[in-house]
């Protein structure tokens, strides 16, 4: 009877571990693994954050000082696991469309938009300002950074929230971007066709992680360790010269940091300290940011498709946001469902690239005014 006793006790139900809070978020992990597996929303980022979710809500010991998933956290506010991740993106990313059409760096700039304005927002809702600046981030639908802020400025305690609203969006952006693309554009306006890139030089593509880097570098520092990864990655796999190096970065290094970083992101969602009133407000700041974003590089859109007299398909705007590939395909698709014949994918990877480097000037921009 003592073992069968000493048994009930150490189960969820009767140590007190698990109250209603936890069986809400371990309905939401439910929800989040039936996206990722049945509907297939970024079931690399969806899976491991979902399962984390889980663990931590039926056993939160697994985040206490010497759980399992406190040590995969601590290389997330040490920014290792988000530079890291940067490393994999950009030996997988192919910035020649960019190259090819430097004005989708405008694109990229405006998608930002969404970010300052939920900065705004925040400060409105009654956020502090360094808090205020890590929710913004979310707007660029781009997780990494979004821990990457987050850590730098302090803010340990919305960390969990923040990158969960993050990744989550970046996994819904092909249910939460069309209606807007749809809202600001004309049938007509989604139909344009764009004329083909130029070719891209060898030279170009490797002179191009060097020029960003220290052109991006020197005027704002503190965005080395995510530009700087970035445009390592992507010089590895520009140069032709290190192949193994560039296998490994995108391949089997960038799928483990995706496990720990997503796990342990998942698992600083636990009932008792993500369900209140601020954490729903990061919820909805984190979407008002995405969306203001997607409409602010349409718009930008509209007007590059004016000035050019019809050559640009706004479209492609909605790209602007960080969200690589996947903004780039919704954009492809929005246009097919206009004209099948259409093929901007091309097209809106410069902006969506864009995106990613906007992003993380615009943490950069915050880390300067807070003095980080």
């Amino acid at each position: 009877m003592e073992v069968l006793q000493n048994l009930l006790h150490q189960t969820a139900f009767a140590n007190g571990t698990v109250d209603w809070r936890s069986y809400v978020m371990i309905l939401v992990a439910f929800v989040f693994l039936y996206l990722a597996i049945k509907k297939g929303y970024e079931p690399l980022l969806l899976v491991p954050i979902a399962f984390g979710m889980l663990l931590v809500n039926i056993y939160p010991q697994i985040m206490e000082p010497g759980g399992l998933l406190e040590y995969f956290f601590k290389l997330d506010e040490w920014s290792i696991l988000p530079s890291l991740i940067f490393l994999g993106v950009g030996a997988m990313t192919d910035f020649g469309p960019l190259i090819a059409n430097p004005k989708s760096f405008l694109l990229g700039a405006a998608a930002q938009f969404g970010i300052f304005a939920a900065y705004l927002m925040a400060i409105v809702m009654g956020f502090n300002g360094m808090a205020a600046a890590a929710i913004s981030i979310i707007g660029g639908a781009d997780g990494p950074t979004s821990i990457f802020l987050a850590g730098k400025l302090g803010q340990k305690e919305l960390m969990g929230p923040i990158a969960v609203a993050a990744y989550s969006y970046m996994s819904l952006v092909p249910i939460i971007q069309p209606p807007i693309m749809k809202l600001f554009t004309t049938k007509e306006e989604r139909m344009i066709k764009m004329d083909q890139l130029r070719p891209v030089s060898k030279v170009e593509r490797i002179l191009f992680p060097i020029i960003v880097t220290t052109v991006v570098c020197l005027i704002l520092p503190s965005t080395a360790p995510l530009v700087g990864m970035l445009m390592l990655g992507n010089l590895f796999k520009e140069s032709g010269v290190v192949g193994q190096l560039t296998e490994t970065a995108s391949n089997a290094l960038m799928y483990i940091v995706v496990i720990l970083l997503g796990t342990s992101v998942g698992a600083k969602t636990s009932g008792e300290n993500f369900i209140d009133f601020d954490t729903l407000k990061i919820v909805a700041l984190g979407l008002i940011a995405f969306a203001v974003g997607t409409a602010a590089g349409v718009l930008f859109g509209k007007l590059m498709c004016k000035l050019s007299k019809g050559k640009i398909n706004p479209l492609i705007g909605s790209a602007g946001v960080s969200a690589v590939p996947m903004a780039a395909r919704v954009s492809q698709k929005v246009g097919a469902e206009a004209d099948p014949t259409n093929f901007l994918l091309m097209h809106a990877m410069g902006p969506n690239v864009a995106g990613v480097i906007g992003t993380a000037v615009a943490a950069g921009v915050f880390m300067a005014i807070f003095g980080v």
